[in-house]
C-alpha cells in the first residue's frame, strides 16, 4: 500500500458500533429535554430547516431529535405539494401559517427552499420565480425570523454519490422502505448535477451570516445525527431549567371493587405471541 493509499484509509472513521451510538444519542436527547423545559419556560421560538439530498437521512435525523420530546412543542412540518389555492398566495406563506408560537420549536422537514431545489430543477417554476426567490429569501429570513427573535438554524446533509445510490437500491428491494422512494427520487438520482448547481446556486445567495447554511456529512447517518444534534445543543443558548420533584400519589381505597372481574367478558384480541 502506497502512502496516498495509507493516509486515505487512516482518515476512513472507525464504523460507531450501535452500543456506542445509542449510548450518546441518549445523553444528546436528555439535553433535547432540558432545552424543551428551557424552551417552554421562558416561551422562546425557535425554527430548524432541514434540506439535502434525497436519500441524504433527513427523516431519520428529525426522528432522531423528536424520538424523547413532547410534540406538542417539537412540532415537525413537512408540507404535501401546494393546493391551486396555495399556488396564488405569496410563496412563503404557507410556511409562516406554521411558524412557532411562544414556548414551540418547528422542524421543517423540506421547506420554502424548495423553490431552490425540486421546482427549479424539475422546471415546477420558472426562472424569473427562481431567481426572484433567491433574492427575497434572505430578506423574508432576516426580517420575519431572525430580527424578530426567532431562533433559526438551517441544515443541509449531504450524502455522497455512491451512497445515494446504494441508498436508493435498497429502498428498491425492501419492500418495507419502497414507500419512501416519491416520485421526485429516480430523477434527482438522473439529474444529480442538476441538483448540485441548484444546491451551489442556493448556498450562494442564502448562506449569510445571520441565517448560515450548516452543513452535514451524513455518508454514516449515525455520526450525522449525533454531530448535528451536538452542533444544535451548542447553537441554543438553553439554560437546565429545575423540575418539581415528582411523587406518585397512594391510591385511593375508599371505592375499592374488582375491577379485573368486570373486564372478563370484554373483547380481548388473541395473545398469539
Amino acid at each position: 500500500m502506497g502512502k496516498k493509499s495509507e493516509q486515505l484509509a487512516s482518515e476512513v472513521p472507525v464504523k460507531l458500533k450501535r452500543k456506542d451510538y445509542e449510548k450518546e444519542l441518549r445523553k444528546l436527547q436528555a439535553e433535547l429535554c432540558a432545552v424543551q423545559d428551557w424552551v417552554v419556560k421562558t416561551g422562546q421560538r425557535v425554527i430548524i430547516v432541514f434540506e439535502g439530498r434525497d436519500a441524504a437521512g433527513k427523516g431519520g435525523t428529525i426522528r432522531a431529535i423528536t424520538e424523547k420530546v413532547s410534540p406538542r412543542v417539537f412540532r415537525v412540518v413537512a408540507l404535501p405539494a401546494p393546493t391551486e389555492r396555495e399556488k396564488s398566495q405569496i410563496y412563503m406563506q404557507r410556511y409562516v401559517a406554521h411558524f412557532p408560537a411562544a414556548g414551540e420549536v418547528v422542524i421543517y422537514d423540506r421547506s420554502w427552499y424548495n423553490r431552490a431545489g425540486v421546482e427549479h430543477v424539475m422546471g415546477f417554476c420558472s426562472e424569473e420565480q427562481h431567481a426572484k426567490f433567491l433574492e427575497m429569501c434572505p430578506l423574508f429570513e432576516k426580517g420575519i425570523i431572525v430580527d424578530n427573535g426567532i431562533i433559526f438554524l438551517k441544515y443541509w446533509l449531504e450524502v455522497g454519490d455512491e451512497e445515494q445510490e446504494r441508498r436508493f437500491r435498497a429502498r428498491i428491494e425492501d419492500p418495507v422502505r419502497q414507500w419512501k422512494l416519491s416520485p421526485m427520487d429516480l430523477p434527482s438520482r438522473q439529474r444529480w448535477y442538476d441538483y448540485s448547481r441548484a444546491r451551489d446556486q442556493m448556498l450562494d445567495a442564502t448562506d449569510t451570516d445571520f441565517a448560515p447554511w450548516n452543513i452535514v456529512r451524513s455518508d454514516d447517518k449515525k455520526r450525522a445525527r449525533l454531530n448535528l444534534i451536538t452542533h444544535l445543543l451548542e447553537h441554543i443558548p438553553y439554560e437546565h431549567v429545575p423540575r418539581e420533584t415528582v411523587k406518585l400519589p397512594a391510591r385511593e381505597m375508599k371505592h375499592k371493587y374488582d375491577d379485573e372481574a368486570s373486564m372478563i367478558q370484554r373483547r380481548w384480541i388473541a395473545q398469539r405471541f
